[in-house]
């Protein structure tokens, strides 16, 4: 069987919910800044140099 020519990605989308006001918001999950909720504001996640470290709840992982 041949290799593939494209590697697949790596990355992707993440559905975290907000612990504070139960906000849910859908991040990438090699974000290089950090990620606070749009309703309070409140740190979502925090880039680490790869994946983010995730201060709320996950909710799914979207392909």
């Amino acid at each position: 069987m041949p290799k593939p020519y494209v590697k697949l990605p790596t990355s992707r989308f993440i559905k975290v919910e907000c612990r504070k006001c139960k906000n849910i918001q859908t991040i990438f999950n090699k974000a290089s800044t950090k990620v606070t909720c749009l309703k309070c504001g409140e740190l979502l996640a925090e880039p680490t140099g790869g994946i983010v470290r995730v201060k709320g709840r996950i909710v799914s992982i979207l392909s």
